[in-house]
């Protein structure tokens, strides 16, 4: 067993009776309790001696056992909308990797007169698409598809490149596709959990609801210049590698030529295009007619987004692929063969941000926050230690436990602050999916890293200049160009 999870499975009772037995927060026994069931989770997440969902499944557990709430308001947030709508998203993406959707579309991209046979327009290409795949589809699922496409474009790049020591074609088309997955997962709420989580806690905790669409505005504010430096950064390293400008012709032939869509394909389009329509219907009305407008409203109201994801989904049970042998497009076993795991650990983690409100515990660490000289921060400040703090912390942890320890104390802190709370949850669930540096940061970085052909340095190297970049990005976007928008009210 590692080191880590030894050291969690001993650390984090300790630490638990430690505060338990404590006069720490004893004019609030729900507080304290909740403080030592906090000190347990944090800990069995940061080391993950136990997987990190079941983790999240026993927090209502823990709650209802150290009697910090009832076992049905532990519970209940595993039934939250926003759990549907991270459902009804993973099953529109199974649909499309199920039926080679996702694949179909690469192939047409890469394969197109546009992309052509420069390295320079092959690597934006590649990039690209696992940009915009990752708005939809895990970024473990785009990486894992994406790697051998990728591993196969740069044979010839290899073959040709003047340099012998050094980066390598391999290594640079493959933290590509790693990071360009990472960056694309903030594009839109379902692209990434971090970015729900925010949302549901922001609901929540805040009392504001986040429009789908204002998140892909907000997301696609940090996206664009942040693919772009990705982009300009590791084309700059390919021309001090010597990897020629001009690739080989048959750089493509390994992808097989892109036919028609199929019947099953067509149905699965036609189910994401659906959903994707009543999910940004609602955000371009407030754009145009405002938040409040009446048509806005009963938009909101009838087709709220976890309502639209599961139509969207249920629509693939319902078109047929041949309806004479009663085959439609998606089958049972298919559809729940999804990252059930993610579901665990987002209705644990609200739970956990609830109780941490409902308790009193936020309202201690704001109280902390000001007596440490935090009265000071302004939003900037704040800001920017709350998107480094997430940026780095995920460096070591998973950017979902991430968000469920740090956003309901950015909550607490804001409002003790007595400043606009979006704008630093934000930028730290953002910040969640900007780890660069580390193979355990996240798993695209673990896929490619796994292929041997990157070096832990590089990686290191090439991410601490990501970092740094993604921290300036979000911290610019979310405190300087969105509300010029008219974002965060």
């Amino acid at each position: 067993m590692e080191i880590r999870k030894k050291t969690g499975f001993v650390l984090g009772p300790l630490l638990f009776f430690l505060i338990l037995l404590s006069p720490l927060l004893q004019d609030n026994p729900r507080a304290h309790n909740l403080l030592a069931v906090f000190s347990l989770v944090v800990i069995f997440w940061v080391t993950e001696c136990v997987p990190i969902p079941i983790t999240a499944l026993l927090i209502p557990v823990f709650l209802t056992l150290f009697q910090v709430t009832s076992v049905k308001e532990a519970f209940a947030p595993f039934a939250d909308p926003i759990i549907m709508l991270f459902l009804g998203g993973f099953i529109l993406a199974r649909a499309m990797c199920v039926h080679s959707l996702d694949q179909k579309l690469a192939n047409a991209v890469l394969t197109s007169k546009i992309v052509a046979h420069k390295s320079g327009r092959i690597l934006f290409g590649i990039g690209l698409i696992t940009l915009v795949l990752s708005l939809w589809i895990s970024n473990t699922a785009t990486t894992a598809m994406m790697y051998p496409i990728a591993l196969g474009m740069v044979g010839s790049l290899r073959a040709q490149t003047t340099r012998k020591k050094g980066i390598t074609p391999e290594s640079l088309f493959l933290l590509s596709v790693a990071y360009a997955a990472s960056i694309g997962g903030i594009g839109s709420p379902i692209g990434s959990p971090p970015n729900l989580i925010a949302i549901g806690m922001i609901e929540r905790l805040a009392d504001y609801k986040i429009m789908f669409f204002e998140w892909m505005v907000i997301g696609g504010i940090i996206l664009i210049p942040m693919y772009l430096f990705l982009f300009s950064y590791i084309h700059m390293k390919m021309k001090k590698a010597g990897i020629p400008a001009v690739t080989d012709p048959g750089i493509f032939d390994h992808i097989r030529e892109t036919k028609r869509l199929s019947r099953a394909q067509i149905n699965v389009l036609i189910a994401f295009t659906f959903t994707v329509i009543l999910w940004v219907l609602p955000g371009l009305a407030a754009l145009a007619l405002g938040r409040e407008a009446s048509s806005t409203v009963w938009l909101r109201n009838h087709f709220p987004e976890a309502v639209a994801a599961i139509l969207g989904a249920g629509l693939l049970f319902f078109l047929p692929v041949d309806w004479k042998k009663g085959r439609f497009t998606l089958t049972l076993k298919e559809g729940l063969n999804i990252d059930w795991g993610t579901l665990l650990l987002f209705g644990g983690g609200l739970s956990l941000g609830i109780q941490m409100f409902d308790a009193g515990l936020a309202d201690q660490i704001g109280l902390l926050f000001l007596s440490l000289g935090g009265e000071s921060a302004g939003l900037g400040l704040i800001c920017l230690l709350s998107i480094t703090l997430t940026v780095f912390l995920t460096e070591l942890t998973s950017n979902t436990a991430s968000a469920n320890m740090v956003i309901p104390i950015i909550i607490a802190v804001s409002q003790a602050a007595q400043i606009n709370p979006l704008p630093p949850v934000i930028g730290s669930a953002i910040g969640c999916s900007f780890a660069f540096m580390l193979p355990v940061a996240t798993p695209p970085n673990a896929i490619v890293f796994g292929s041997g052909f990157i070096r832990l340095p590089d990686m290191m190297k090439t991410g601490l200049v990501l970092n740094i970049a993604g921290i300036l990005l979000i911290w610019l976007g979310v405190t300087q160009i969105a509300p010029l928008f008219g974002l965060f009210g």
